[in-house]
């Protein structure tokens, strides 16, 4: 007999399917593992109010407690934006925090699962993660990208975090099959930055133009998610050649302390908001906020087109 889905939603989610509402996942390291309280909190408001603004629904994903819920009531959110020792969830122990009752963030990795499980088709991020660099020594590679070949979720994010390797990151994503649709721009962006030197493999303008595109892949049975790169609007974008002086300097500390693993990406974007003097969390907030208003956009015409 096959189990229950372990899974729970919020009271806004759950009239929203009841209402056939378009909604829009979102994770939750960012809460926990991406920036500090209480901006984190405040970020995570902001960003739920940006897509109810846009006529969608929330959904922000985590474990609490072994339950994987679909949807954060206002307290959840706060708690998790407080509490001190959540685990950080991808593909390979998401189940595993489900199992033994614990409390968890996901990353891209594991919301892509979850919202797919709940029947959510657009999620919002800052970054994905991916190649790391140096990763032809330590074959460092993020779980978000094989579950971008696999999950169909429409992933809109800021391009891959800076930190990475970005050029092996791409690579991979078109190994893989994944379309990478830049937004408005005909170079993918680098988080922080607006430019990345990296020409775009596919450019399309508007939400409507993105959701035509994806009713296109399903109609063609093409399984798999979708990467849609958005650059951070230009009066918040850092210039790319202060922040690759940034990034080089985190990663010798970062190698200095023998940071590893799931550890290395908080290290990085807590010593990048050490050496930008806190420039690198406004930006990202400011992403996160620009992603989300997008991710809305197509959430509402995919539901539009039916």
């Amino acid at each position: 007999m096959t189990p229950a889905p372990q899974f729970g939603l919020s009271g806004e989610v759950a009239a929203a399917k009841e209402a056939g509402q378009p909604l829009v996942a979102l994770e939750s390291t960012i809460v926990t593992h991406g920036m500090p309280y209480p901006q984190n909190l405040a970020m995570a408001r902001r960003v739920e109010a940006i897509i109810r603004e846009e006529g969608a629904v929330p959904a922000t994903i985590a474990v609490l407690h072994g339950r994987l819920r679909i949807g954060l009531e206002a307290a959840e959110l706060e708690g998790l934006a407080t509490v001190r020792d959540a685990m950080k969830l991808s593909r390979a122990d998401l189940a595993f925090a489900v199992a033994s009752g614990r409390t968890g963030a996901t990353t891209v990795a594991a919301t892509m699962i979850a919202a797919a499980l709940a029947g959510i088709r657009v999620f919002a991020t800052g970054g994905i993660g991916g190649v790391h660099r140096g990763a032809e020594t330590s074959f460092d590679i993020s779980a978000d990208l094989e579950e971008l070949a696999r999950t169909p979720v429409l992933v809109v994010c800021a391009g891959a975090k800076a930190i990475l390797d970005l050029k092996k990151t791409y690579e991979v994503l078109e190994t893989k099959g994944v379309p990478v649709v830049c937004h408005g721009a005909d170079e993918l962006p680098a988080f922080w930055s607006r430019g990345s030197g990296i020409p775009a493999p596919l450019r399309l303008d508007t939400p409507e133009q993105i959701a035509a595109f994806q009713a296109a892949r399903t109609s063609l049975g093409i399984e798999g998610g979708m990467l849609i790169a958005n650059p951070v609007p230009e009066e918040d974008a850092l210039p790319q050649a202060t922040v690759d002086g940034w990034i080089g300097a985190a990663l010798a500390d970062a190698e200095a302390r023998g940071i590893a693993g799931k550890a290395v990406t908080p290290f990085l974007l807590q010593r990048m908001f050490e050496l930008s003097d806190g420039r690198s969390l406004a930006a990202n907030i400011a992403l996160v906020e620009n992603n989300a208003r997008l991710a809305a956009r197509i959430a509402v015409a995919l539901h539009e087109r039916g």
